[in-house]
């Protein structure tokens, strides 16, 4: 019997707030990123997936958008340690999941996305859950699109 296993991703305020001050800290020095150094832009936060089961099957995104907007999610991966490195290119994940609602869909409108893609990302999250207890993902908010906007989780099904 296999039952379901609903993540809500969660805000990492913290994290967030640290890749912010290492993009201050650049800019008031005058210094440049390590080379492939990922730095966090203004639109982006740090969520993450805390993990209390690590056999799982992805079954489903849940996206609310609240108003139009365009929200992307990427997963940084397994090598990434945020409290000993900074954030690399090569440590984030493909593909990502984008999520969009055009001003002119209607409230109840379901939230667009790219479906294969958004099913393969489950996929891969499902897999990483195996050897992670928790996983980071960076947001990026666009056309309207804001953490206040913004519901997401991820339904799993475990094996019992």
């Amino acid at each position: 019997m296999s039952t379901k296993l609903v993540l809500p991703f969660l805000p990492d305020t913290q994290l967030t707030e640290v890749m912010r001050l290492r993009v201050q800290f650049l800019q008031q020095r005058g210094q440049k990123r390590q080379d492939g150094e990922r730095l966090l832009q203004p639109n982006e936060a740090v969520y993450r997936l805390d993990f209390s089961k690590q056999s799982l099957q992805f079954s489903h995104w849940t996206v609310r958008l609240a108003q139009a907007g365009h929200l992307t999610i990427t997963a940084t991966s397994q090598l990434w340690t945020p409290d000993l490195t900074n954030l690399m290119t090569r440590q984030l994940l493909e593909p990502t999941g984008t999520f969009w609602r055009k001003p002119v869909d209607a409230n109840d409108a379901p939230v667009q996305c790219y479906e294969a893609d958004i099913y393969e990302f489950g996929e891969r999250i499902a897999e990483l859950a195996k050897i992670r207890k928790v996983m980071y993902f960076l947001f990026a908010f666009a056309e309207g699109c804001s953490p206040e906007t913004v519901d997401c989780s991820i339904t799993f099904t475990v094996d019992s």
